[in-house]
């Protein structure tokens, strides 16, 4: 049996109950094979895999609240601490119900090798918790975010693990939580990131993950001789990623078509209405019925169905494996040349198999959505110098970071036979720096 074998079956075997973490490490491990095979020898040895596989450390906690009744609610929390091999831990807070341990796993297995690929010196790490911030008032997000971090705060710092914002965990959320690890521990620090303008937070991280999903696509197509203006786009999801995916997509000449939520979608051919997004889901927190009810040109429908629209590009951002085989291929059979993952791993094994058999080109989210860390790591560079850089500064590092990105997976890619597999070449490019710091660091 291969050394990828054994540490897969192993993966497995340790960690049950876990199909996301396992979905992962089979996607990443399975995509390094040819780098492994080139050094089997040194990595049994160091057991790089097995280490590169098992977190630093990950905590379960108690999260008690009281909420606007009086009654005492109780939440689970979690942070994993995967690898910091190339610097502190650095990875969102999800706040969603379908949370648990297995989905922060995967999430912070991702990230090790999302921050790498960015070329910024952060490890990977990941958290948050089965609370359901949706529905619930201002003071009960405050009575959570509080007790969140009463916990939380005893294992982060600006040096050691820096949460961010994720699903759910948005800057209100991150304001609560900045003010109590403050509180209780008593330092200023850049420990939380995605914090607000007025203490510490950095212009463009509203944008950045949907930014620089863009900017990656664009060199992508760019470079097989696509170009993305005039394009038709389908984007699922209505959060953050899509918001500023879609709005950046239309900036650059493309025409997005499509957004969801968790209830249903729309189809818009005249084009979706950022603003009107924007009022809809960042401000009213409503659903995208109230959108369609005010866009003549739109047509809202329930459950699933935005693979279905016809579209040049598509750019799932909603959440994990909501991009399926079915939907696949419906996309190729329409005509899709290209999709690119804002969301974390969002497309199924199987779709993405059907997708590269088909010559659509993919961009996986390591690489696709790592704008987000990018400026979050940029936003630590902030706080330790004590500076604040403009938008335009912000953005302009952001666009480089993504074009980057783009070509060191593809250059990754092309030295591995593997050309035009940019999941491949995500991995591998990202894999290589982080088990050299962790050879050169002997085992620890």
């Amino acid at each position: 049996m291969s050394y990828v074998d054994e540490v897969l079956e192993r993966v497995i075997a340790k960690n049950p109950a876990e199909p996301e973490f396992h979905q992962a490490a089979k996607e990443v491990l399975n995509s390094l094979r040819p780098v492994i095979e080139a050094n089997e020898e040194l990595y049994r040895k160091e057991a790089l895999l097995e280490r590169l596989t098992e977190p630093d450390r990950q905590f379960k906690f108690r999260v008690p609240w009281v909420d606007d009744k009086g009654q005492v609610q109780v939440n689970t929390g979690y942070r994993v601490q995967f690898n910091n091999s190339i610097g502190p831990y650095k990875g969102g807070l999800r706040l969603h119900p379908s949370v648990n341990l297995g989905i922060i796993k995967f999430l912070g297995f991702e990230q090790i090798f999302k921050n790498s690929l960015t070329g910024l010196p952060i490890g990977g790490g990941k958290g948050g918790s089965d609370f359901d911030p949706k529905g619930k008032s201002d003071r009960e997000v405050m009575a959570f975010c509080q007790s969140f971090m009463t916990e939380l705060c005893k294992y982060i710092g600006a040096d050691t693990d820096v949460p961010a914002g994720d699903i759910g965990t948005g800057a209100r959320e991150i304001g609560y939580m900045f003010g109590q690890f403050k509180k209780i521990r008593g330092t200023y620090e850049g420990v939380l990131t995605g914090k607000g303008l007025s203490y510490g937070g950095s212009l463009a991280r509203t944008e950045a993950t949907g930014y620089g999903l863009l900017y990656l696509t664009e060199e992508m197509l760019k470079c097989n001789g696509h170009d993305l203006k005039g394009k038709t786009v389908c984007v699922s999801g209505s959060g953050n990623v899509a918001i500023y995916a879609t709005q950046k997509a239309h900036q650059l000449g493309a025409k997005v078509v499509t957004v969801s939520d968790s209830t249903g979608w729309v189809y818009d051919p005249e084009g979706i209405d950022v603003a009107l997004l924007k009022e809809v889901k960042e401000v009213k927190r409503a659903r995208l019925t109230e959108y369609a009810a005010a866009r003549p040109s739109a047509e809202y429908h329930e459950g699933r169905g935005v693979w279905t629209v016809k579209c040049d590009v598509a750019l799932p951002c909603a959440t994990q494996n909501e991009l399926l085989l079915d939907d696949a291929k419906a996309l190729v059979a329409n005509g899709c040349i290209a999709v690119a993952e804002g969301a974390n791993m969002p497309t199924t094994l199987e779709a993405t198999e059907y997708l590269q058999q088909n010559k659509v080109l993919f961009a996986p989210g390591k690489a696709a959505n790592a704008g987000g860390v990018a400026t979050s790591a940029l936003e630590m560079s902030q706080n330790s110098e004590r500076l604040s850089w403009t938008f335009e500064e912000v953005d302009s590092k952001l666009q480089g970071i993504m074009v980057n990105i783009f070509h060191n997976l593809d250059d990754a890619a092309k030295r591995y036979g593997k050309e035009g597999d940019y999941v491949a070449g995500a991995n591998i490019a990202g894999f290589e720096k982080v088990a050299e710091a962790m050879i050169a660091q002997g085992v620890c």
